[in-house]
C-alpha cells in the first residue's frame, strides 16, 4: 500500500470537506502518495487502464454502500487493493473490516500493518452485493429516503405516499425456503461466510407499516418489530413478475425466479483486524 486513489462520494452520509481533508493529511502524515482523486459521482469512476498507468496499488474509498458496490464491480479485473472507509449510514462492510471506525485512524493502520482478505458477497444473475439485498414492498421506500436525503421534500412525500400503499400490498413470498413461509413487506438478505442470512419484516396493520417506514427513513429499519430470521443456502421470490431489489442501496428489477446465492469475494478488501488465531 504506497500509491493511492481516493473515491469520495459528498452524498454520503459520512463525507464533508473537513473529514475528506483530515484523511488526506492522513495520507501524507503516513508516507502515502495520493495519485489521483475522483468525486463521485460529479466525476466519473477510474478505470483498471488509469489506475495500472498511474502505478496505483489501492484504491481507497470514503462512500456509501452503492458507491462501493460500484467501484467493485468497475474494478472487478483490475489486481490491486480496496481500502474501504466508513463514509456511509450503516457501513456494514467497514465495520466487518475494521475493529474501529474513525477513518483516519484505519488509514495509520493499514499504512503500517494490513492484510488483504476475500469477503462474502450476495449474487442474483449479474447483480452482486456486498453489504445486502433489500426485496419486497418495503424497497420503494429507498425514493422517498433518497429524496429526504438531498432535501427534496415534495418529492419525498410523494415517495412515501407511494411506499405506504405499496407496503398494504400482498407482500412477498419465497420459494423453496421453508424457514420464512410467510409474506413479508420487507425481506433483507445479508452474505456470510456461513451463507445467506434473512430477515422477514411482517407489517399487518397501519402501525407496523408506519413503524417500518420510519425506521426506513432514519436506516435503522430492522429495528421494527415483527422480524422472522433464517440462514439459508439460496431463496428465490415466488411469482411469474419481476421484482424491486436494492443491492447495497440500488435499484435493479430481477426477473421472476432469479436464483439469489452467496459466494465469497476475491481477496482484495484491506482489513486492519487482527488476525484470529
Amino acid at each position: 500500500m504506497r500509491i493511492l486513489w481516493f473515491i469520495t462520494n459528498d452524498q454520503s452520509g459520512s463525507v464533508g470537506d473537513t473529514r475528506r481533508a483530515a484523511i488526506e493529511e492522513a495520507f501524507r502524515a503516513s508516507g502515502l502518495q495520493l495519485a489521483g482523486h475522483s468525486r463521485f459521482p460529479e466525476a466519473p469512476l477510474p478505470d483498471a487502464q488509469t489506475l495500472t498507468a498511474a502505478r496505483v496499488d489501492t484504491v481507497v474509498l470514503f462512500a456509501g454502500d452503492g458507491t462501493i458496490n460500484a467501484v467493485a464491480h468497475r474494478l472487478a479485473d483490475w489486481p490491486g487493493a480496496l481500502l474501504i472507509l466508513p463514509g456511509g449510514t450503516m457501513n456494514l462492510l467497514a465495520r466487518e473490516l475494521h475493529d474501529v471506525l474513525d477513518p483516519v485512524e484505519i488509514v495509520r493502520r493499514a499504512a503500517t500493518m494490513h492484510r488483504t482478505v476475500a469477503v462474502p458477497q450476495v449474487i442474483a444473475g449479474d447483480h452482486r452485493a456486498f453489504v445486502g439485498v433489500i426485496l419486497g414492498p418495503a424497497a420503494y421506500w429507498y425514493r422517498a429516503r433518497e429524496n429526504m436525503r438531498v432535501g427534496r421534500i415534495r418529492r419525498a412525500i410523494a415517495g412515501i405516499r407511494h411506499a405506504w400503499r405499496v407496503t398494504f400490498g400482498k407482500g412477498v413470498r419465497l420459494a423453496d425456503t421453508p424457514e420464512l413461509p410467510g409474506r413479508y413487506q420487507a425481506i433483507w438478505v445479508q452474505p456470510a461466510t456461513e451463507g445467506l442470512k434473512v430477515a422477514g419484516v411482517v407489517a399487518h396493520d397501519w402501525r407496523m407499516a408506519g413503524e417500518l417506514g420510519w425506521q426506513w427513513l432514519r436506516g435503522h429499519w430492522l429495528a421494527a418489530s415483527a422480524v422472522e430470521r433464517a440462514t439459508v443456502g439460496h431463496l428465490r421470490v415466488r411469482g411469474s413478475a419481476s421484482r424491486l431489489a436494492l443491492f447495497d442501496g440500488e435499484p435493479v428489477m430481477l426477473p421472476p425466479g432469479t436464483d439469489i446465492r452467496c459466494a465469497m469475494s476475491g481477496r482484495r478488501f484491506i482489513t486492519t483486524r487482527k488476525e484470529r488465531e
